[in-house]
């Protein structure tokens, strides 16, 4: 064969195996040369033999040089060892099979039932919907919270996040939205979990009936970063996918602080420069692409709840800020109510949800405004309560708020196994306000 046949041949051939090396392994990143990619391309990572042992996902370049954070431990990996582009990104498994499954970053099953059925592989990432093709919220969202549904009530397709320190209860939470809501199934994300919990959310927290209509997304603690990333990239192609067949979908990430946290990692180790307490620019990008995909379509919608850990309770550090600003709503979570064991701790005063109105009729709107004037006007005065200063008779609003103080904290209290019905949730506020109650007149 001539030398123009033989290029004629190789430019005609439909398939090149193109074959990089690793050149650096640095930290959590390699290096790679000789080879082509796009960012966001998934590569594999080749044994001696030539069979794949490990994958990496393209993030940056460096002059010709390929910049990836690898899916796997690297160990065995040495310079030299060959890399090879897959020419498409990851993807993710969708369809009604995963549907009571436990699955990792990637979409393999790990909940020991066998292979998944009645599934098909998409690419990871959907085509952004335009802001006007967007439907209006304008259904309410019964979680089976009494706390939330009376006074925070979401709508089909809201953005909300959970805000609470370590160890305050959003686990248990997290497990009452999901067994709980009447969304036709909910998508579960747990993202950076320690590897004791995940066992322990899904027996005691989800629980049976709530697994039967969830699809659960696993990374644990000690994962690479850029599977904590692909996880909930994973949760919410998932959710996407039962969206666009006119279902209603609650998607739970738990917590989005670590998808931050790792995202932060990747790009550090990628070369961005730090920002505030070294989050780096593409967390500040990232996120907001990430909830943008919750929402409401022409059919179905996505119902995204994230949870948000503050650390040492600070509302106002960077990833908490942020995500307050880009969120349709917020759910605050109360260290001193949990240390009373009042269940769930939400504070509501703290907590808001900007689609109330339009999602509740008038009668519901005067009955949250109540609620809350009257656990406003206790808080001004609970402290002379306490040490036996208040005397009654001075205001009559003040004298309904200490009336009233003790049933409204029975009534928000809420066993984790009592899944609280919307309409009866708002016959019982209704109850609790009437003229008279607590013994007011």
């Amino acid at each position: 064969m001539t030398q123009h046949a033989a290029i004629a041949a190789i430019r005609s051939a439909e398939t090149i195996r193109r074959i990089g090396r690793v050149e650096e392994v640095s930290g959590s990143i390699l290096i790679a040369r000789g080879v082509e990619a796009v960012v966001g391309e998934f590569c594999h990572i080749l044994s001696p033999d030539g069979r794949p042992s490990a994958g990496a996902v393209v993030v940056g370049f460096r002059g010709a040089r390929l910049v990836l954070t690898p899916f796997d431990q690297l160990e065995g990996i040495s310079p030299g060892s060959s890399i090879e582009p897959t020419g498409s990104p990851m993807g993710a498994p969708v369809g009604p099979g995963l549907l009571g499954r436990v699955i990792d970053a990637q979409g393999r099953p790990i909940d020991d039932r066998g292979p998944l059925t009645g599934t098909t592989l998409v690419p990871i990432e959907s085509r952004q919907r335009s802001a006007l093709a967007r439907k209006r919220i304008s259904e309410p969202l019964s979680t089976g919270i009494r706390a939330i549904d009376a006074a925070i009530t979401l709508g089909k397709g809201q953005r909300v996040g959970i805000f609470a320190g370590s160890g305050v209860g959003k686990s248990t939470v997290l497990g009452m939205l999901a067994r709980g809501t009447d969304a036709d199934v909910s998508v579960i994300a747990l993202v950076g979990e320690r590897a004791r919990e995940v066992k322990e959310f899904i027996e005691d927290s989800l629980g049976d009936e709530g697994l039967r209509r969830a699809v659960v997304v696993v990374t644990t603690s000690d994962e690479p970063a850029i599977r904590k990333v692909h996880a909930v990239a994973t949760a919410c192609r998932i959710a996407e996918h039962f969206r666009d067949d006119a279902q209603d979908v609650m998607l739970l990430v738990d917590s989005i602080t670590r998808v931050a946290m790792a995202q932060r990692e990747i790009g550090l180790a990628a070369g961005e420069p730090p920002t505030t307490r070294g989050y780096t620019p593409s967390v500040f990008s990232f996120i907001p692409r990430i909830l943008e995909r919750a929402g409401t379509a022409a059919e179905g919608s996505i119902t995204g709840i994230y949870t948000v850990l503050v650390e040492g309770d600070d509302l106002d550090e960077p990833v908490a800020d942020h995500m307050r600003s880009v969120l349709d709503g917020h759910i605050v979570l109360s260290r001193a109510l949990a240390q009373r064991h009042h269940y769930p701790p939400i504070d509501l005063l703290g907590s808001k949800s900007r689609v109330m109105e339009d999602v509740t009729d008038a009668a519901h709107t005067r009955l949250d405004a109540e609620l809350r004037r009257i656990m406003a006007t206790y808080a001004e005065v609970e402290d002379l309560v306490r040490i036996g200063a208040y005397r009654p008779g001075g205001a009559a609003d003040v004298d309904r708020a200490v009336q009233l103080h003790e049933p409204i904290a029975r009534y928000l209290a809420q066993d984790r196994s009592e899944v609280a019905l919307f309409d009866e949730t708002l016959a019982g506020l209704a109850g609790l306000l009437a003229p008279g109650a607590g013994g007011a007149s």
